[in-house]
């Protein structure tokens, strides 16, 4: 019924216009003219200027309304609290990295950014020390330039509590969450971009079935601590520099449930943990069809890689600088390479998954050899290397009891939610509660 009166309202005031020949007032005019708590449904149509929100109302373009910014600046500026934007076109802003040209800005809090499109916009939506929004079910495409060039889809900028959820990010840069925590970042397709989420110096974030492809990099971790990367697909990173999850000096990291395919790099970890007495936990994960599934640039410690699935990989596990990987903990995992028995039939293999490295480590030494991976010429010189090794052979990592089969069975706690492992009869590991799907949602 509200909808229908506000159909009819903006019919009257557009004949109006016509018949008076008075020239329609601008957006933001319009804006100004509405009280604080109202709804402002504007006429449809494409309005040319750039536009300012610094007072809680609710803006409906209903999908009929286009704020183009005529290549100068940032399309619309939301500096208040509470403010409810849905349903516009935003094009054209501005093309200055400095000025971070936007389709929208936020400088405030508990404001809601849904359901609109940010088309010909160098940065989509910049969060700056901003906190408690929710941005969801927004389509944010960048400019046409090379990738470089192009402005951050998402920007959080000492943002904390935000809600990301639910867009579909296409031809954009970067999503950056820098200096920024407690965020959750949600169910969002993010594709044809640099890096598909670039956290700098943040803690405590969610990322969670996101689906993240044909970027150079899925996600990547730098000096950020307490993050929970869960149930992700993430596919098709390629390139020299290509990687799925990556994490440079990152500790209390958990990376659970994530399906990592078809890329340079599955898993990658440069001295992470980084911090004394912490652990990164990677479990239930599936790294499959990549050229590494898990390459740490050296030899370290401190992660805990259970129940995950290695198939398919032309490298299972590497180290960048021909080191071990064994003083990680190994327990579980299920390698498709495993040349072992189960006998027993207890699901496990009878003896460990123990890999070791011959004459294949020329192209850890030499890094320009590794254009051979996988070649027939390197699988030979590997070949003969093992019937009569004249060198000692470097052992990559020791699953004690490897998964014999890819296919996992769980129970789940009916007390707790968490996940339990059959044969050890114990509580998975769900540090922040993530089974219960209520916590960190918003009903918008």
């Amino acid at each position: 019924m509200i909808k229908h009166w506000k159909s009819l309202v903006v019919m009257f005031v557009a004949v109006f216009w016509a018949a008076t020949g008075i020239a329609a007032p601008t957006l933001q005019e319009l804006i100004d003219e509405t009280e604080e708590g109202g709804i402002l449904v504007p006429p449809p149509g494409v309005y040319n200027e750039n536009v300012k929100i610094t007072k809680p109302i609710t803006l409906e373009g209903q999908g009929k309304v286009t704020i183009d910014a005529g290549g100068v600046g940032t399309a619309l500026i939301i500096e208040t609290d509470g403010a409810n934007v849905s349903g516009l076109t935003l094009q054209n802003s501005g093309t200055l990295h400095n000025d971070v040209d936007a389709g929208i800005h936020v400088r405030g809090k508990y404001n809601v950014i849904k359901d609109n499109k940010i088309l010909d916009c160098l940065f989509g939506i910049d969060l700056s020390k901003s906190n408690n929004n929710l941005v969801k079910r927004n389509l944010l495409i960048s400019k046409k330039l090379s990738l470089g060039l192009r402005g951050d889809a998402v920007r959080l900028w000492y943002s904390f509590d935000n809600e990301i959820t639910d867009n579909e990010i296409a031809d954009s840069r970067d999503f950056v969450v820098w200096y920024s925590a407690n965020n959750v970042i949600a169910r969002n397709d993010i594709r044809n971009g640099r890096y598909g989420i670039h956290f700098m110096y943040a803690k405590y974030n969610r990322v969670e079935d996101n689906n993240i492809h044909k970027n150079t990099v899925g996600i990547f971790l730098m000096y950020s601590d307490d993050v929970v990367i869960r149930g992700n697909k993430i596919y098709h990173a390629l390139g020299a520099a290509g990687m799925g999850i990556g994490m440079k000096e990152s500790s209390n990291i958990d990376v659970v449930d994530n399906e990592i395919l078809y890329s340079s790099t599955g898993l990658y970890s440069d001295v992470s943990p980084f911090q004394p007495d912490t652990t990164n936990r990677i479990y239930r994960n599936t790294l499959g069809f990549n050229r590494i599934g898990l390459n740490f640039l050296n030899d370290w410690k401190g992660n805990i890689l259970k129940d995950n699935i290695f198939r398919d990989n032309i490298r299972q596990v590497s180290v960048a600088n021909f080191a071990s990987a064994a003083r990680n903990v190994w327990e579980g995992n299920y390698w498709d390479d495993y040349q072992g028995f189960d006998n027993d039939g207890d699901g496990y293999g009878d003896t460990a998954y123990q890999p070791q490295v011959f004459a294949d480590r020329v192209w850890m030494d030499v890094p320009e050899t590794a254009f051979f991976l996988g070649t027939p010429l390197l699988s030979l010189v590997d070949f003969l290397e093992r019937l009569a090794p004249f060198t000692q052979p470097l052992t990559m990592l020791k699953d004690e009891r490897p998964r014999f089969k890819r296919q996992f069975e769980y129970v789940t706690d009916t007390k707790t939610g968490q996940i339990a492992d059959e044969d050890a009869g114990t509580s998975g590991y769900d540090p922040f509660g993530l089974s219960n799907p209520k916590i960190g949602t918003t009903n918008q």
